[in-house]
């Protein structure tokens, strides 16, 4: 169920666990305990510091695609797939019980202050991974946001600029037919032992899979890469390049794809449940008390959760309806969201318009950064449109971060699908939330802090990546921005979206809710397009929890710069503040607060 760049397209690698709220039963062992001796607080820090580094390369030799993705590790890597044998799902399960004992076996007490922090954040990212394994969501490979399926998308990002990296790419293309046998074993016992996903979301990924289906391999998705190689390739290599691609392709890739889409299509497809909670499979109500506690890094309660939902969804409702008197538009709410939804006043007619108003937005945000923060990141970032392969299955827009080598900036992608359900008044909310000062302004800091071991560098908690996300849409208004009473809307709107996710997310998992009560529920209280409205939903069923996390990391954001400038007055400086929030990196909100609270101490 996790974020990985098999399950969905890369957006956001939140990959590290929560504090304070692991169920595991695991404890350390009474022999380690026992036999720990006082040492040296250099001694101790080298000790983490070598464990932590084994472990980072333990994890990219286990996750090939992430080393590919920011371009780190052993060459080799390049040219392989995740092992997703039954095997070698297990032998990690073990190998996370073994990496959990030897951290226990070092004396946490001995470290210093910064090493503690890095024990106790990895400790339990290890915890929730081993509790996780019991749920077997590694049996739902596929869904309308990705899978093996869209495995063409990868070749976005990796490395692709000389001849070896090429022949690393084939190579992963000829090992493709094992992961799609390693994913319909895998799918094949999710059938058998009932863990499986809805049919009503999973019917789209037929569509996605026709599109792999093709006679000629040059009209592959996978050969797009082929078709234009660098100008500094000699031809022979040009040649040798395309011919071997369109040989892989037609005798190897296809053909799996075709055996793939008849097991999806006549055996899995008919075979998903007809709900929609992940309730109603086995384990289901803990599975989902597990991903809140991971997702919001929080001890609330899915009854609290939902509580708080429905108070942000009336406050944004009655501010959204002090616009609506503003602009003097006769009509009650539903009459204006109907009026912005279909009034061509708020649209452009062409994807080239529209991915054009992007760019001038978002040329506009960066000059306004320097009154709200003292570090800027050195990486920049550019704009790209979503692939169209993907587009009509996904949402608005996402972010995808550099490469840890600083070869490839950070970009933000944005969908522009059916541009007449894209609205004018949204497009300055969404660029501050996934560029700047959203999620590449953070991101890229969080890269840049060469101190932080490198799970903490390249890996984070959803939410504080999310809750800095939404936080940074309100920071839209001391920017200069929202200018326009729709636009102001458009703002509200995005809050609402969020705060309606709170509800939504646990109605359907909790509570009971159909599909279709919640689409009704976020079309009575947004001003989204329907198509947006349904892809969303059809995301929230696909990726339990993980929507919780934007509004409960927004709001204690909030809550943190409410306390600071009450309690600092004059002394309350908003570029220290921010500084002070995004220096750490993506941590968990019970150590943003914490480090919050040092700050206000230190300032007084």
């Amino acid at each position: 169920m996790r974020t990985s760049l098999l399950a969905v397209p890369f957006a956001i690698a939140s990959c590290c666990s929560l504090i304070g709220c692991s169920s595991t039963t695991l404890t350390p062992s009474q022999s380690a305990s026992q036999s720990a001796q006082a040492i040296t607080v250099a001694t101790a820090d080298s000790l983490l510091t070598d464990f932590l580094d084994k472990e980072w390369q333990r994890f990219i030799t286990q996750n090939p695609e992430m080393a590919s993705y920011y371009r780190l590790g052993d060459e080799k890597l390049h040219g392989q797939w995740s092992d997703l044998s039954m095997a070698a799902i297990q032998r990690r399960h073990e190998e996370d019980k073994q990496a959990l004992s030897r951290l226990y076996a070092i004396d946490k007490e001995a470290l210093s202050e910064q090493q503690r922090l890095n024990y106790d954040l990895y400790k339990w990212q290890l915890e929730m991974a081993i509790d996780e394994h019991q749920f077997q969501s590694y049996l739902m490979q596929v869904n309308q946001r990705g899978g093996v399926q869209t495995l063409d998308n990868f070749a976005n990002y990796v490395p692709l600029n000389s001849v070896a990296d090429y022949e690393r790419w084939l190579s992963r293309l000829e090992a493709l037919p094992t992961l799609v046998q390693q994913t319909t074993a895998l799918m094949q016992s999710g059938i058998e032992k009932g863990v499986m996903p809805p049919r009503e979301t999973l019917s789209r990924v037929s569509g996605q899979l026709a599109k792999q289906l093709v006679d000629n391999p040059e009209d592959s998705l996978f050969y797009k890469a082929f078709k234009t190689l660098p100008d500094a390739f000699s031809e022979q290599d040009k040649q040798r390049l395309q011919s071997r691609a369109k040989q892989v392709l037609a005798s190897q890739v296809i053909p799996a794809y075709r055996e793939f889409t008849t097991f999806f299509n006549d055996t899995y497809l008919p075979a998903c449940r007809d709900t929609h909670g992940l309730s109603d499979i086995p384990k289901g109500r803990e599975f989902y008390e597990h991903l809140v506690r991971y997702f919001t890094t929080t001890a609330l309660t899915l009854d609290e959760i939902h509580q708080i939902g429905l108070q942000e969804v009336a406050k944004n409702r009655a501010a959204m309806m002090d616009i609506i008197d503003e602009v003097g538009f006769e009509g009650g709410f539903d009459a204006f969201i109907h009026f912005l939804r279909t009034d061509p006043q708020f649209y452009y007619e062409t994807p080239e318009a529209l991915f054009d108003a992007y760019l001038a937005v978002s040329k506009r945000l960066d000059p306004e950064l320097v009154k709200l923060f003292g570090k800027l990141p050195r990486m920049p970032y550019g704009l790209k449109a979503i692939p169209d392969a993907v587009a009509p299955d996904t949402t608005t827009a996402y972010y995808q971060p550099p490469s840890a080598d600083g070869l490839r900036a950070g970009y933000y992608f944005v969908n522009l699908h059916e541009p007449g359900t894209r609205p004018k008044y949204e497009m300055e909310v969404l660029s501050v939330h996934e560029a700047v000062p959203g999620h590449h302004l953070q991101i890229a800091l969080q890269m840049e802090l060469g101190d932080l071991p490198m799970f903490r560098r390249l890996q984070g908690f959803t939410v504080f990546i999310e809750g800095w996300g939404l936080y940074s849409e309100r920071l839209g208004y001391e920017m200069g921005l929202y200018q326009d009473p729709y636009s102001r809307f458009g703002q509200l709107t995005y809050d609402m979206w969020r705060a309606v996710r709170l509800v939504v997310d646990t109605g359907i998992h909790y509570k009971g809710w159909t599909r279709q009560q919640a689409i009704d529920y976020f079309t009575q209280n947004a001003a989204k397009s329907k198509e947006d409205i349904v892809n969303e939903i059809d995301r929230y069923i696909t990726m339990p929890g993980q929507a919780l996390a934007y509004k409960i990391g927004q709001l204690k954001l909030l809550e943190l710069r409410e306390q600071a400038e009450i309690t600092l007055g004059d002394k309350f400086d908003i570029r220290d503040f921010h500084d002070v929030v995004l220096g750490s990196g993506s941590i968990p909100l019970n150590v943003l607060e914490a480090n919050v609270q040092q700050w206000i101490s230190e300032q007084q």
